[in-house]
């Protein structure tokens, strides 16, 4: 697919998007938590990478809020160097943010790494066959293939609203697909990626 059209399919996604966060945003946070929870495999004590929402993006606030009332690690990630995988910061519900690059929040600088076995990923649309189109920047996909290949088991969760989902999305060699999806409808799990 061109540039051109993926900045096309980029702008009709955030459409889409905009307009399920203007009818959603109030009960979609506790609908992604429940369904989260109650599909996603969680052993204990795991540790969580969610994302500070910008924008219209679904909000994961309510299930990390959960996540760490369990006992659960979380984290938010940081853009430490451009055009690099992404790090992830210690994070509590109700710890102050700090402005990142590209209009993010992120835990303080000095707040401790954390290596996630489980990525929720923000994005603008998603297929049946667990391909996402995100921004364009290439930061999840080259967290996740950095974790993936140096051996680590990551999960990607996509978090969603249903309207976002779209059909057979492009895929380039570098892209990396999502292990779930997360929605205020469902909670739904992907067959393996290839070459994974």
């Amino acid at each position: 697919m061109s540039a051109a059209s993926k900045h096309l399919a980029r702008e009709a996604a955030k459409r889409r998007r905009d307009a399920a966060h203007a009818a959603l945003a109030a009960s979609a946070p506790a609908l992604i938590a429940r369904h989260f929870l109650s599909a996603v495999p969680l052993p204990p004590e795991s540790s969580i990478a969610g994302y500070a929402a910008i924008g219209s993006e679904a909000d994961p606030a309510e299930l990390l809020r959960q996540l760490d009332a369990a006992g659960h690690v979380c984290s938010l990630p940081a853009v430490e160097t451009r055009q690099a995988p992404l790090v992830f910061r210690r994070w509590r519900p109700g710890e102050r943010l700090v402005p990142g690059d590209h209009g993010t929040r992120a835990p303080a600088p000095g707040a401790p790494l954390c290596r996630p076995g489980i990525l929720l990923v923000p994005l603008l649309a998603f297929d049946g066959a667990g391909r996402r189109l995100g921004y364009g920047g290439g930061y999840y996909d080259r967290t996740l293939a950095a974790l993936r290949a140096s051996g680590s088991a990551v999960l990607a969760v996509g978090v969603a609203f249903s309207a976002q989902e779209a059909q057979d999305l492009p895929e380039d060699d570098f892209d990396q697909r999502l292990d779930w999806i997360v929605t205020e409808k469902e909670a739904r799990r992907f067959g393996a990626a290839p070459g994974r």
